[in-house]
C-alpha cells in the first residue's frame, strides 16, 4: 500500500468532496456550518471554498495548506498544516474515509506530512484530538509524539519535534 500526499488544486478538491460526502459526517471534516445536518448544497459549497482558501499555501494569507490523502491512487482523506505562531511551529489535522480507518494509513500520512513540515523548514508539529480518538492517538504514538491529556476535558495534545533524523515508518496494515 502506497500513502502519498498531494496539494488540493480543482481536480482533487472535487474527488475529495465526493470522498466526504460518501464516507464522513461534515463535523468530522470542516468547521460548522449553520443549517440543517448533512451534506447540503450549502456545506458542500463550504466545503469547496474552505480549501479553495488556503491553496495557496503556508506563505498565503491563511498560512495553510491542504492535501488530500491517496493510497494506491485513490482519495480517502484529506490532511493539513497551519502556521502557529512562526513557521517553524505547524499544526496539523486530518480526517480519513471510514473505509480507510484502522489500516495503518493515518500513521504514513502523518509522518508524509511531517515530511512537508520538514521541508517548510518547520521545527515542531502539534496536534490536538481527544482522548476517545484512539486511531489518532495511535498513529501520533507511532510517529515518536510527546502526548499530554487534560483530565478535565479529555482533549490530547500532540508535540512533534522534527529535529529527530529518522526513516519513516513502512506503510503497511501492520503499523
Amino acid at each position: 500500500m502506497t500513502v502519498e500526499l498531494r496539494h488540493v488544486d480543482e481536480e482533487m478538491l472535487q474527488g475529495l468532496l465526493a470522498v466526504a460526502v460518501n464516507e464522513a459526517a461534515p463535523g468530522e471534516v470542516m468547521p460548522p456550518v449553520a443549517g440543517p445536518p448533512g451534506w447540503t448544497p450549502a456545506r458542500q459549497g463550504a466545503f469547496r471554498a474552505w480549501h479553495r482558501a488556503r491553496r495557496p499555501g503556508l506563505a498565503g494569507p491563511l498560512r495553510e495548506s491542504t492535501f488530500a490523502i491517496l493510497t494506491d491512487g485513490q482519495i480517502i482523506g484529506s490532511a493539513r498544516l497551519a502556521c502557529r505562531d512562526s513557521q517553524e511551529v505547524l499544526e496539523t489535522g486530518m480526517w480519513l474515509a471510514r473505509s480507510a480507518r484502522g489500516r495503518g494509513i493515518g500513521t504514513a500520512a502523518l509522518r508524509a506530512l511531517l515530511n512537508e513540515a520538514a521541508r517548510a523548514d518547520a521545527r515542531l508539529v502539534v496536534a490536538e484530538t481527544t482522548a476517545t480518538n484512539l486511531g489518532a492517538i495511535a498513529a501520533l504514538r507511532r510517529n515518536d509524539a510527546r502526548l499530554t491529556t487534560d483530565q478535565h476535558n479529555g482533549h490530547v495534545l500532540a508535540l512533534l519535534p522534527l529535529d529527530q533524523a529518522q526513516p519513516p515508518p513502512p506503510a503497511s496494515p501492520n503499523l
